[in-house]
């Protein structure tokens, strides 16, 4: 049964969605929370709010000082509430806390310094060949952001999403996995308590198939910045055909580990555990490929296999298990 309820964070508010669905907690494959499915309409009211306050509002008529002084807050209370956010990621993704609240711990850090930037981008003067012009370059914001990111490192992916699109005046509707929601669908409270002007920044979740779909096509959506899967990137450089937007995508990759004779191969063993089951394996940067030099394969592997023996399994929350 579930107990816990989500809402989507759209135009300053905490909104129902057209939807919900149970989210799993993986160490136990039980529902213990209700996520919103933001569907066309939902998304069609954040992507507009973000529009309207891009152009009205008092979001436009923040100073670049203000805004940075917005995103250093926002990173002062991140900090603040680092344990459990943390908490919510680990009952809701399966990672493990102690994972959890180390990359959480070092989040707030990317606000500060992006709000740190935000009066930093200044523009330049250009010399031309005529004497009764002058030429000038002002930075402006690109319009509405949509960030999508995957639920592997979601706290930290959407600080590097979020953090310089709203340094530069952007506003950002930002789409949560449907596979770990909880931890962003909390932040927002924390977007809201740092006092965000409405519009600025709203936060949803939903599925690909009308929630991201929509997001990605929507023709006031300037810019599609997206981390994740090749299948799912396939999808929305395709639906970009429908607005033109400025798209980026991170989509990973196989990183290789290369242990030579010469290495201290206990030492490279540490290394390739870590690059392999750190986040269970679920990472883009993971070490997912091992090349070990003939000489010392069986030795390096026998290594390898005792230290993977010995990892610690069970209870995600508890400090002491090294993989959910």
């Amino acid at each position: 049964m579930s107990t816990v309820a989500f809402k989507n964070y759209i135009d300053g508010a905490f909104v129902e969605a057209a939807a919900t669905f149970d989210s799993i907690d993986p160490s136990t494959g039980t529902p213990w929370a209700t996520m919103p499915a933001a569907g066309v309409a939902d998304v069609d009211r954040a992507v507009e709010a973000a529009h309207r306050a891009l152009r009205t509002g008092p979001w436009a008529s923040l100073t670049a000082t203000a805004r940075g002084k917005l995103l250093v807050r926002l990173g002062d209370l991140v900090a603040a509430n680092a344990g459990r956010l943390a908490e919510l990621e680990t009952r809701d993704t399966g990672k493990v806390i102690r994972e959890t609240r180390a990359q959480i711990a070092y989040v707030g850090d990317y606000y500060r310094y992006y709000g740190g930037l935000a009066d930093k981008h200044e523009g330049a003067f250009i010399p031309i060949d005529k004497p009764d012009m002058e030429v000038t370059v002002r930075p402006e914001p690109i319009g509405v952001v949509a960030a999508v990111v995957p639920w592997n490192s979601q706290l930290f992916l959407s600080a590097v999403k979020l953090g310089p699109a709203l340094a530069a005046g952007c506003t950002v509707v930002l789409k949560a996995s449907e596979e770990g929601p909880a931890p962003l669908l909390a932040f927002a409270e924390l977007v809201h308590e740092a006092g965000f002007p409405a519009g600025a920044v709203n936060i949803l979740t939903g599925f690909g198939h009308d929630c991201g779909r929509r997001l990605t096509s929507h023709p006031l959506v300037a810019r599609v910045a997206f981390t994740g899967g090749p299948s799912t990137a396939r999808q929305i450089v395709a639906n970009t055909a429908e607005n033109l937007a400025y798209t980026t995508l991170e989509l990973g990759g196989k990183s290789p580990v290369v242990v030579f004779a010469d290495a201290d191969l206990d030492s490279a063993a540490n290394a390739v555990v870590a690059g392999i089951f750190a986040a269970t394996g679920q990472s883009c940067v993971a070490g997912s490929r091992l090349l070990v030099e003939r000489s010392v394969k069986d030795e390096f592997l026998a290594r390898l296999k005792r230290k993977a023996e010995a990892i610690a399994i069970g209870d995600p929350q508890d400090t002491a298990t090294e993989m959910g």
